[in-house]
């Protein structure tokens, strides 16, 4: 009677159980999650960022749902970085690569392209945007089409540009690089319309870079007709997002007539 007993606790006590590991995770995800994290389920909306009252309880139940879920590890890396302690968060992010999760593939790559709390390695970098981007991650992607005029390793514009095309059906950051590669004539055949409809995706979701340079093009009739009206509209929505460059078109609309001296040098500009 007791060894029946003893069966009946444990297959009770199993469902608990699996609940408890369930529960962990949904409180893990609801804290932490990333939304463009490609593991994320899609009824778990994410947090940009992880709030500092929530840091607590996101590294408690993140860790303990870490052992059965990769996406959980890389939350509990982005738990540890938001309490800003980078060598857990690597310790973390390095699992849950190992694991197969792109997005912390694209963490350690930010940490190593930009040498915040490691050495600066740029091929470190590249391979690790290289493997996420194969797996479709569109971040990887984009990271690595940015990085891809470093010096570390030769680029491969033409294959930036194909991974660039597959994340771009979606990704916002991939839409503008793309764009800029369309326009540019990097990895391939130079197509203003194709680089403007990028752009033009990109800045529906207020993309500050993509708000410019439709500013540009609009500006410039490039890939399409030309609109001062809405050269200036898209100079102020990039403008007040912070983007530089938009910033300087609007004053070179507003003061368009530079006066110089005998040598070349700007003296002063008129402006309307």
């Amino acid at each position: 009677m007791r060894k029946i007993a003893f069966v009946l606790l444990l297959a009770l006590a199993s469902p608990f159980q699996a609940h408890a590991q369930s529960a962990d995770l949904v409180l893990c995800d609801r804290l932490a999650a990333d939304p463009s994290d490609p593991d994320k389920p899609a009824d778990v909306r994410g947090v940009a960022d992880v709030a500092s009252a929530d840091i607590p309880t996101a590294i408690k139940f993140c860790k303990t749902a870490s052992g059965a879920s990769r996406r959980a590890m890389f939350q509990l890396g982005r738990a540890y970085a938001a309490n800003r302690q980078m060598p857990e968060a690597m310790a973390a992010w390095r699992k849950a690569a190992d694991k197969g999760s792109t997005s912390a593939m694209v963490e350690l790559g930010v940490l190593y392209g930009t040498g915040a709390g490691v050495a600066k390695d740029e091929a470190q970098a590249r391979k690790l945007f290289e493997k996420a981007a194969e797996a479709g991650n569109p971040r990887g992607v984009s990271n690595l089409a940015a990085i891809g005029g470093g010096t570390a390793a030769p680029a491969d514009p033409a294959r930036s540009r194909e991974l660039l095309g597959r994340a771009a059906e979606t990704n916002a950051e991939a839409q503008y690089q793309l764009g800029l590669m369309l326009s540019n004539g990097s990895g391939g055949q130079q197509d203003d319309v194709a680089a403007r409809a990028m752009f033009e995706k990109a800045a529906a979701k207020n993309h500050p870079g993509a708000l410019e340079r439709m500013g540009a093009f609009a500006q410039e009739g490039r890939g399409g007709p030309k609109d001062k009206d809405a050269a200036k509209a898209y100079y102020e929505r990039a403008a007040a997002l912070g983007d530089e460059d938009a910033k300087k078109a609007l004053e070179r609309i507003r003061c368009p007539y530079a006066i110089k001296n005998k040598q070349g040098q700007l003296v002063t500009t008129l402006c309307f």
